[in-house]
């Protein structure tokens, strides 16, 4: 599902300007097809993303969740990943604006002040220069908040989730998080494990909740269409009501592509979802960078749709080529998840073994009340 999700969020970053802007209608409905991707179908990653960090954290309930060992393990999962990827981007962004290079594509590193150098490389106030690792940061501190958010979900978790609904959707200030639908996903996550929901109850009906999620998608991308780039209010409520919506939604399509031999493979593709997630952003730049000397602007709906697909096919490439012949960088690289898959046990039958042939840890008691 990660894999599929993160695939998505590439369309979502493919960079462009105000005169190849999908807003200006230039090449009718390729600029819908556009809005659709990128503003509407794929915006559903991060909110799901973050429901499936929340549901894997607490899996094993509130009362044997270990607050010391789950920093400590995020500290080297997400934390460490996120310094090299940012750092290493911003290294060479550095490098390159001191050439001249790079100047209108990239915020300007060179002659930023402290605070901006501060926010650039940690994303403390804003959008790290690896744009979508600020998904990484604001996880970073849903988990510092885990044992609170825990607590509250588990005594009081209609009105918290009601309330963190609100601060999603409703034009209120996002205080501490860049992304506000991502507290109220990783808390839908928390949520369904620490109430034992049965998530897999839905998928009976999945045909029917991705028919309605997918038409939903395509109002919406209708409704920015018409009146974007600076919407209205209420379209800006009603997109981030979508992409939450798209936590219920993208769970239902993973039911049909789960399926299917590929949607199989794609589920047992090993640290590959994380290193296309943190990788692609600066591979579409200096897509972006070599397209702009070269091409007109007319022809920009070729690049919207090869980039992505090109970026990917040099990602999954380099991914296996570093995980063959540097297998330690690798695991650093990739929070170590080349050395489990956790989610894909959310899928499989409960043998009594997860997916890696390990002994379930919960009793035999345990299974009983489940």
């Amino acid at each position: 599902m990660r894999i599929l999700l993160i695939s998505g969020i590439v369309f979502v970053h493919v960079p462009f300007d105000p005169q190849t802007s999908p807003f200006l209608g230039a090449n009718g409905f390729i600029d819908w097809v556009r809005v659709f991707l990128g503003d509407s179908l794929f915006r559903v990653g991060v909110p799901c993303l973050s429901a499936i960090s929340g549901y894997l954290m607490f899996r094993r309930g509130l009362d044997a969740f270990d607050y010391g060992t789950t920093i400590r393990s995020k500290a080297r999962t997400v934390l460490l990943p996120f310094l090299i990827w940012n750092l290493s981007f911003l290294a060479l962004v550095l490098l390159a604006q001191k050439s001249g290079i790079g100047f209108g594509y990239l915020p300007d590193a060179i002659n930023a002040s402290p605070r901006e150098m501060a926010t650039l490389a940690f994303a403390i106030e804003g959008l790290p220069i690896n744009v979508p690792l600020y998904f990484l940061r604001d996880l970073l501190l849903c988990i510092v908040l885990a044992p609170v958010l825990g607590i509250l979900i588990k005594r009081y978790p209609l009105t918290i989730l009601a309330l963190f609904f609100a601060y999603a959707v409703l034009p209120v200030p996002n205080g501490i998080f860049l992304k506000k639908s991502i507290l109220f996903g990783f808390s839908c996550g928390i949520y369904a494990s620490l109430h034992q929901i049965d998530i897999r109850a839905l998928d009976r009906h999945a045909a029917m909740i991705s028919t309605l999620f997918l038409m939903a998608t395509v109002m919406l991308a209708t409704a920015l269409y018409w009146t974007g780039p600076d919407y209205p209010v209420w379209i800006d409520m009603l997109r981030s009501l979508t992409a939450i919506g798209g936590i219920v939604g993208s769970w239902a399509i993973s039911v049909i592509l789960i399926r299917s031999r590929l949607g199989e493979r794609l589920s047992r593709s090993q640290g590959l979802s994380f290193w296309i997630f943190c990788a692609h952003y600066p591979l579409l730049i200096a897509f972006w960078m070599v397209w702009n000397r070269a091409a007109q602007p007319s022809l920009y709906p070729l690049f919207y749709f090869s980039a992505p697909i090109l970026a990917l096919l040099i990602l999954v490439a380099a991914h296996k080529v570093a995980k063959r012949l540097t297998p330690k960088l690798h695991a650093v690289l990739t929070g170590s998840r080349a050395d489990r898959s956790p989610s894909a046990t959310m899928r499989k039958p409960d043998t009594g073994t997860n997916q890696k042939g390990w002994p379930d840890t919960h009793s035999p008691k345990e299974k009983a009340t489940r």
